[in-house]
């Protein structure tokens, strides 16, 4: 496969002030990072290279992680020339391999650009993560990212492990037989899933997973890898929770936590809309016991008539999975099985007509996801299906053979940022709301005020 040329500039957005360039950070053979003394921070947007800058990057968040990439050449900044390109050796230490360092940030924010490296010969596909840009200025790492979403949702600070057991001991005296609470001590505990958590904790949206069956193969699918070369961070469900089980765990969250959000679809399961038999009479149970709480699911809405009758039975909102809305281009990562890209916009305008909340989960990958090509399909897109939500995800995946699937699968011509696409999206419609998780019903009136003040100029 023919890989994109590369081109390298500069970008200063700083509103005429001159920012400062941040150093570069750069790891070892044994995996020891630090910075590279008279080098600056690179980061990719597609094809393109830029530094950065204190101007295009924010303080690292907390909960990110860093990680070295093998078989990889970081591209650098240096200083004293002013030329930018791959860097194999410390310069420092000329017998020292160096490799990139990237950024998993933690939710929240949607990264702008990429780590900048060159692939070494054989290099090996890169596991199931995103890749931010990083560097280090002053005392601290910073990142290539902008702020979507200040919720604490999954802010590890305010989830005490302690609390967290004793949640999970109060869930096994109440919910002695729960099949599925145990499937989310499970989850909490060993996976350190942060959903899971939030249940025990007595706090905002807890997971429902219950599907074992999925009718996509999703490319980044993190529960069951086809491609022998990636590995799955956690194991499915391996069975399927009954309509009483669901409800009991769904109506003892509702019932201690204000504004609650329990959720359909999620990292450990296949597709909701797959457990359609055991999920329409749970949701009945939930709403012959309360009409509190939210009902979410979030699903690759492949199957229209299924979602019809769920939400008839009570439920309020659905998040449609999506990484582009060009058909060829989501058919190369979704790779479904069974329905087409027709039917996920069916589902969009069924939901919207019945009233329902939808929300995308926008999978996003610079380079492409703000390739002018993307950026004027989803504006067609948005203006034909008024969706209420985009929440703005960081593609799983390695990003360099991610942008040559997606260069095979449609046209893609140079980025033009990140930060401009949302800008634009924001300003074109006013009334879309951005975020990363789901909302309660409680507030959909309220984050449209709030996202409509935060837009104006």
């Amino acid at each position: 496969m023919t890989r994109p040329k590369r081109t390298y500039r500069k970008k200063n957005r700083s509103g005429g002030r001159t920012p400062q360039l941040l150093t570069a950070v750069v790891a070892n053979e044994k995996g020891e990072i630090f910075d590279l003394e008279g080098y600056a921070a690179v980061g990719a947007d597609g094809a393109q290279f830029a530094s950065l800058t204190t101007a295009n990057t924010i303080e690292l968040p907390h909960g990110s992680e860093l990680m070295f990439l093998p078989d990889r050449a970081p591209v650098l900044l240096d200083r004293s020339t002013g030329t930018l390109g791959p860097l194999d050796r410390n310069p420092y230490a000329p017998d020292e391999k160096i490799f990139p360092v990237a950024a998993f940030n933690s939710p929240g924010v949607v990264l702008t650009h990429t780590c900048a490296y060159e692939e070494r010969p054989q290099a090996r596909i890169l596991p199931l993560f995103s890749y931010g840009a990083v560097g280090w200025h002053k005392k601290g790492f910073r990142s290539a990212a902008m702020v979507v979403d200040t919720e604490p949702r999954q802010d590890l600070r305010r989830m005490p492990q302690e609390r967290i057991v004793a949640g999970v001991r109060q869930m096994q005296k109440q919910l002695p037989d729960n099949r599925l609470a145990r499937h989310l001590e499970h989850c909490a505990l060993t996976y350190g899933c942060p959903a899971g958590k939030n249940f025990f904790l007595g706090r905002y949206e807890a997971p429902l997973p219950t599907s074992q069956a999925c009718n996509a193969r999703c490319m980044g699918c993190i529960s069951l890898q086809s491609d022998a070369q990636l590995t799955s961070s956690q194991n499915r469900i391996a069975f399927t929770p009954s309509a009483r089980e669901i409800a009991e765990v769904a109506l003892t969250h509702i019932r201690r936590v204000e504004n609650a959000v329990v959720s359909f679809g999620q990292g450990c399961e296949g597709d909701p809309l797959m457990a359609a038999a055991e999920i329409e009479p749970a949701i009945r149970l939930i709403r012959e016991a309360t009409a509190e709480g939210t009902i979410n699911m979030n699903t690759n809405a492949s199957l229209p008539d299924v979602l019809a009758d769920l939400l008839d039975a009570g439920l309020d909102s659905i998040r449609v999975s999506m990484n582009s809305v060009r058909e060829p281009c989501y058919t190369a990562y979704f790779r479904p099985r069974g329905y087409g890209f027709d039917q996920v916009v069916e589902s969009i305008d069924l939901t919207l007509a019945k009233g329902g909340h939808v929300a995308i989960n926008y999978l996003n990958c610079p380079g492409f996801t703000d390739c002018p090509e993307e950026a004027a399909a989803l504006s067609v897109f948005l203006e034909k299906h008024p969706v209420h939500l985009i929440q703005w995800r960081n593609l799983n995946f390695d990003p360099r053979r991610y942008l040559e699937i997606m260069q095979a699968a449609a046209p893609m011509g140079p980025a033009v940022g990140m930060d401009r696409l949302l800008q634009m999206i924001g300003k074109r419609y006013p009334r879309l709301r951005f975020s990363y998780f789901n909302p309660p019903r409680e507030r959909f009136a309220d984050l449209l005020v709030a996202n409509q003040k935060e837009k104006k100029p």
